[in-house]
């Protein structure tokens, strides 16, 4: 068979199972291992890059680059953060560029090929050349035909060599979070490349760079050690904080604002804004329960939200109330609509004191179960109330609060977000 007949014709085979029957399909196909790769890798890129798990005759050899590479919304998102730098809500969607884009760390691809949507050229790089090679077949059945591919190791080879004539508006880095054993790792010296230590060669090469780091990496840290730091992105997709990004600029020293991406929407605030933020704690006292006048919508802040570090920015922008100083859960009277990408809404049922007596009541209940300040986990917490795996529905809240530690009975709210 013809690559994309035998790929599509195996699209829903286990590639381990091909694999061990080698004898009876090897010779179905000119290349057998690049086959089970290519099937190993599309069965992750269905829902992650559909647009490429739609096109049968792309090859991809090594099997990590699709658990690495970004998914179609995390990829566009950098490609409007390249555009305009703190976005794409500020630039009409079509919008034309002049911009050229290069990314050393090419990866499987899926950056480079979104940098090209919105870009007039793009200089991939990528040090394996059995995935170059890969890449340059792969953009030109996707059609990316201003995409320039190369083949070097960034640290190894300098960076003036790598762009050779091209002369970059944007570098974009991705370095390889992988340490010895494959453990992850998010320190700036133990990533590869070392961006810390390339960053007077890239500002040589160009003014502007935009870097995806670990989304555990110290946003604070990360400032005061990467000269000309002025947006961060923190960008969450399936209800994960997927990256970290950073728009350095040449020569900045104005300091940064943050920008939260989630469920295609983006929050904007500063440091300076939050520090200088004053959180209302909810009032009131226990009378069978904690009262909580008017807080009858209960606000859980999303990862990417909470990563970012806008604690008090609920509070300060939105009205909301804080349970604790250090809970994270926030009061409301009702649903701010402004919030619902950035976490999840609950309608509040009942609030009681946190005792053995009251955790008695939820047995047998189906509900999920979250813990929130208190000096036990929350599968710990699930365990004493002796709930039942929940739907998504019903939800537990344990919580420290400023009047002492509550149990919150709530619904999940969906319908008016």
């Amino acid at each position: 068979m013809e690559f994309p007949e035998f790929i599509l014709a195996h699209s829903n085979d286990d590639p381990a199972e091909l694999a061990l029957k080698r004898s009876r399909y090897a010779s179905d196909v000119e290349d057998f291992d690049l086959a089970l790769s290519t099937l190993e890798v599309r069965r992750k890129l269905r829902t992650k890059v559909p647009e490429w798990h739609a096109v049968p005759s792309l090859r991809f050899p090594l099997r990590l680059s699709g658990e690495q590479c970004s998914s179609t919304e995390t990829a566009f998102y950098k490609a409007w953060v390249v555009l305009c730098a703190r976005g794409w809500a500020q630039v009409p969607e079509g919008a034309p560029s002049s911009k050229r884009v290069a990314d050393l760390t090419g990866g499987l691809g899926v950056d480079a090929w979104a940098f090209s949507k919105v870009a007039s050229a793009v200089l991939y790089n990528e040090m394996n050349p059995a995935l170059a090679a890969a890449a340059r077949h792969n953009f030109k059945a996707l059609g990316a035909d201003n995409i320039i591919v190369a083949n070097h190791t960034v640290g190894d080879v300098p960076v003036s060599e790598i762009l050779g004539s091209f002369r970059p508006d944007v570098i974009f880095l991705d370095p390889a979070r992988r340490g010895e054993g494959g453990r992850k790792v998010f320190r700036l010296e133990d990533c590869s490349p070392d961006v810390s230590a390339l960053m007077p060669e890239l500002y040589d090469a160009c003014a502007q760079i935009l870097l995806k780091l670990s989304p555990m990496a110290d946003i604070t840290m990360l400032s005061t050690r990467l000269p000309g730091v002025r947006h961060v992105h923190v960008v969450e997709a399936e209800g994960e904080c997927k990256e970290l990004l950073l728009w350095l600029e040449r020569g900045w020293e104005g300091g940064y604002d943050i920008t939260v991406y989630a469920g295609g929407k983006t929050l904007t605030f500063t440091p300076e804004e939050e520090a200088s933020a004053k959180a209302e704690l909810v009032d009131g006292g226990f009378s069978g329960g904690l009262d909580m006048p008017g807080a009858g919508a209960l606000f859980e802040p999303g990862k990417a939200l909470l990563k970012s570090g806008a604690f008090k920015l609920p509070c300060a922008r939105f009205g909301l109330r804080k349970l604790g100083v250090n809970t994270h859960l926030y009061a409301s009277a009702e649903v701010v609509p402004e919030l619902a990408a950035f976490g999840k809404w609950f309608a509040v049922r009942e609030v009681l004191p946190f005792s053995g007596k009251a955790m008695k009541t939820f047995k047998g209940l189906r509900a999920d179960v979250t813990s929130r300040g208190l000096p036990l986990t929350s599968d710990e917490l699930r365990k004493r109330c002796g709930v039942l795996p929940g739907d998504g529905t019903v939800h537990i809240f344990g919580a420290s609060t400023a009047h002492g530690s509550v149990l919150i009975l709530s619904e999940r709210i969906t319908s008016a977000v």
